[in-house]
């Protein structure tokens, strides 16, 4: 096992000074192919940035990803809650074919795994040539599994493998590949030390990773899914958090006693400023991508990246949350875990230069499982993406012609017994299924964007159009079973 008990900050070393790999990285030869940052936020609303309307606390450096590329309005996450969202983001697939369909654990530490042999982006751009980073929350299979990280095309992984022990900021431990690194000032018997910040942590092993790669002279794929804003509320109590105390109403969230057995393995620790304590995390991502940007400028890579940034699903309610008082999901309906608009509507922010214009918006309508076909068109523009479930994204990226439309989008989500199914501005919603509430309804998002009035009494052929969809695009899974008997 790997110890560590050096209190990690966020400003000072992270951006330090590389001459002679930005030297390297100047070399007409290095990296033809494009690198790769796709940073992946937890919990984070549609409107919880400033291009999206928050207005409430600032995100001035996602902010500028956005004015120097393009903002999608009409980006859908893979599902509504973070496992089956990843796996669909990761191997291409809406939620009805993925394999992972919720967040079921396996003991000791761990979610359940993405199969042996998956087909994954980390492995598409690991056969390009690529080196490749994952950096935060995995949740795809635990060390040793058929999900392990460095068995699904991941060369550096570190970060939480479990998404139940990533509810703390302050962990005992994290993964580095394979080693358990235990984080020694955060061991503490109780009160349980606070010494390591996993964020700040996670961050810097990112831009070393970056460095290690522009000085290895090989292009990279950074995968980056941070822990950010999921709960627990919790950050430092430094500059950051100082900027944001006093500025909101507070009522104080009570969680668990640092006694209990859920502490710091599924629960949530009680926050006196769960207001000022969001927006300060949202804050510190923002500085977080701000610092990216940083460390590519430094090493001479930025005009040759891809930056890329979204949420996995809408806003949660957990651990002292405030979704409503944030505006967090803008104007749609819904939360975590809801297949309403506001639990799968995301933000997505790409910039590119050379191929995407600045300031570009676009309500063309995508989601996760367009991402995969995407990169590997980036890759071999020769690839063709018939046959996988996202499309190639590419034409609208560039503003060209011939960008292919999804025919239909397909959501479901087992632990609460739902599935949606979208065709142009209709939408349908199975809720309830296995129980004594299993209904539809029926919503024209043109019309009735916050899907205020079911209108799936006037419209019964268009409802019955969409649940053709919902019936052929499910395939069973019998760990995670939608209809009984599956």
């Amino acid at each position: 096992m790997n110890t560590i008990g050096k209190k990690t900050i966020i400003s000072g070393a992270v951006v330090s000074a590389a001459g002679a790999l930005a030297a390297c990285a100047q070399n007409p030869q290095y990296a033809p192919k494009p690198n790769v940052v796709f940073i992946l936020a937890d919990d984070l609303g549609w409107g919880d940035l400033g291009c999206y309307g928050q207005k409430m606390f600032d995100t001035p450096n996602i902010d500028a990803l956005a004015s120097s590329g393009i903002r999608f309005t009409q980006c859908y996450s893979g599902t509504t809650v973070s496992a089956p969202s990843r796996s669909c983001l990761v191997t291409g697939t809406h939620s009805g074919h993925t394999a992972i369909r919720g967040n079921k654990k396996t003991p000791p530490e761990g979610q359940w795994p993405l199969p042996e042999g998956s087909e994954t982006m980390f492995r598409d751009f690991k056969n390009a040539g690529y080196t490749t980073g994952a950096f935060g929350k995995w949740g795809l299979g635990a060390i040793g599994s058929t999900g392990d990280p460095n068995l699904q095309g991941v060369d550096q992984f570190f970060g939480y493998n479990c998404q139940t022990l990533a509810h703390s900021y302050y962990p005992d431990h994290l993964w580095d590949n394979g080693r358990k690194v235990i984080l020694e000032d955060n061991v503490d018997e109780i009160p349980y030390g606070e010494g390591t910040y996993s964020a700040d942590l996670i961050h810097n092993k990112a831009l070393e990773f970056i460095e290690d790669a522009v000085s290895d002279g090989k292009p990279f794929f950074v995968w980056y899914p941070t822990t950010i804003p999921h709960a627990e509320l919790k950050v430092p109590q430094d500059s950051i958090i100082t900027k944001f105390k006093g500025k909101y109403p507070e009522t104080p969230y009570h969680g668990e006693d640092q006694g209990s057995p859920r502490f710091r393995i599924g629960g949530y620790c009680s926050q006196e400023y769960p207001h000022a304590t969001f927006a300060a995390m949202v804050y510190r991502l923002d500085v977080y991508v701000g610092q990216i940007v940083a460390k590519l400028k430094e090493l001479g890579v930025y005009d040759n990246t891809i930056i890329m940034f979204a949420s996995d699903n809408g806003p949660h309610l957990e651990g002292g949350a405030d979704p409503d008082f944030f505006d967090s999901n803008g104007p749609w309906r819904g939360y975590k875990r809801d297949l309403y608009e506001g639990g799968i509507r995301v933000p997505m922010i790409i910039r590119w230069p050379g191929h995407i214009q600045e300031g570009r918006e676009t309500d063309f309508v995508c989601s996760f499982w367009d991402m995969m076909p995407t990169f590997r068109s980036i890759i071999d523009p020769s690839y063709n993406a018939e046959g996988m479930d996202g499309i190639n994204l590419l034409p609208t990226l560039e503003g060209k012609k011939g960008q292919k439309e999804h025919e239909f989008l397909y959501f479901e989500f087992a632990e609460r017994n739902g599935q949606a199914s979208r065709v142009g501005p209709w939408k349908l919603i199975h809720q309830g299924i296995n129980t004594a509430r299993d209904h539809y309804e029926l919503y024209n998002l043109d019309e009735d964007p916050s899907e205020e009035h079911d209108i799936i009494s006037e419209h019964p052929d268009k409802a019955e159009e969409l649940k053709a969809i919902m019936v052929r695009e499910h395939i069973p899974n019998h760990v995670f079973p939608l209809f009984n008997g599956e």
